[in-house]
């Protein structure tokens, strides 16, 4: 599914890892989350990365494939986090 106010959000989120603003929008891509491998994951399944840590988690370097999987999943968690204190900012 596909959500541009999702990425907007998402974008205005500071990197999961090292907390610089200027961030890319990372999606999980393993392929048990697409119906077929050329097909883009939800943009529900979006973190927030800054340009390093994006091409560090998409080149493998620190992590293998199965260990990127729970690390995504985990900053996942961190992001849906963030948002909610983000839109809880915004009430108040």
């Amino acid at each position: 599914m596909h959500s541009q106010k999702m990425l907007s959000e998402i974008k205005r989120l500071p990197c999961v890892i090292c907390g610089n603003s200027s961030v890319e929008v990372a999606q999980n891509n393993q392929v048990d989350l697409l119906k077929e491998s050329s097909t883009k994951a939800s943009d529900f399944f979006t973190i927030p990365l800054c340009r390093n840590h994006h091409i560090e988690y998409d080149q493998f370097q620190k992590m293998n494939r199965s260990q990127s999987v729970e690390w995504f999943n985990q900053m996942l968690e961190k992001t849906e986090f963030m948002l909610v204190l983000k839109n809880l900012d915004d009430v108040f």
